[in-house]
């Protein structure tokens, strides 16, 4: 059987199967990779600042519309109400989350809350890799501007360190605080204050912006393209089984023809004599 593959032509048959089998993969890559593309961009409506008190309702459930949506308020921080948040990464280093209360401006406010009448939202100012380092927020009116995202969930079993809270969890911070809240946070962008940008973007210290993109939509399977990618990769098998196939009937050819040949073959005088002897 090798004798019959190493002959010249199917050497380079088998060089012209792999190079077809190769094609067939890359092919098989090309779909499987489709089949796996968000079909839908990044929403650019995100990305157009709205007001927030007509974004969000307090109260209200956190809309998976409402997220990565870059919203505006007018309002003041609470430099008592401030908390870091460990655990987060920022170039490859982990610090801490600056999360402050901030009190929106025109926003309705909630009942039962008797010890702050105002509504809130946490804000995510900057990252630090100290908590010494933490600075206070800005004073008096602060245009805030920043990404709206949903509340994160507190982690079960892990108690905060005093000025710390697990997460961003609003469920956490109303409590810690002891204010009503809008049911998600801002991760702040732009903070100006008395006409100056006051955001960690702006002025140098030791308080990092966190720059939190939009996040991309979920991947959705394309089942057909699926399809499609195992189906180049059983092109690509059956290319090497022709070719083994070819090789394999050429090689019973050569057999049968062996075999013909010997029957063929003269006999000597005393091998007829002994076939004609009773």
């Amino acid at each position: 059987m090798w004798k019959t593959a190493l002959k010249p032509r199917w050497i380079v048959g088998f060089i012209l199967a792999i190079v077809i089998s190769g094609v067939f993969v890359l092919l098989s890559q090309w779909q499987f990779g489709r089949s796996t593309q968000p079909e839908v961009p990044v929403n650019p409506a995100t990305e157009q600042v709205q007001p927030l008190t007509e974004t969000l309702e307090p109260g209200d459930f956190f809309h998976g519309t409402d997220a990565d949506q870059m919203v505006s308020a007018q309002g003041t921080y609470d430099p008592a109400r401030q908390v870091l948040v460990p655990g987060r990464l920022h170039e490859g280093k982990t610090g801490y989350w600056v999360v402050s209360a901030f009190a929106v401006t025109g926003a309705p406010a909630l009942s039962g809350v008797a010890a702050s009448p105002l509504t809130w939202i946490p804000v995510a100012r900057g990252w630090v890799a100290d908590p010494t380092d933490a600075p206070a927020p800005p004073s008096g009116t602060v245009e805030l501007t920043g990404r709206l995202l949903p509340s994160e969930a507190p982690l079960a079993g892990t108690a905060a360190a005093p000025g710390e809270a697990t997460a961003v969890s609003v469920a956490e911070l109303i409590n810690y605080w002891e204010i009503s809240s809008y049911p998600g946070f801002v991760a702040a962008t732009s903070e100006i204050a008395e006409g100056a940008d006051v955001s960690p973007a702006a002025v140098p210290g030791d308080l990092l912006p966190l720059q939190i993109g939009p996040q991309p939509p979920a991947q959705q399977i394309n089942w057909l393209n699926l399809f499609y990618s195992l189906e180049w990769v059983v092109f690509a098998g059956f290319a090497l089984f022709i070719w083994w196939r070819l090789v394999k009937d050429d090689y019973h050819r050569d057999l049968e023809e062996s075999l013909d040949d010997d029957d063929e073959t003269p006999l000597l005088p005393e091998q007829n004599q002994q076939k004609v002897q009773p």
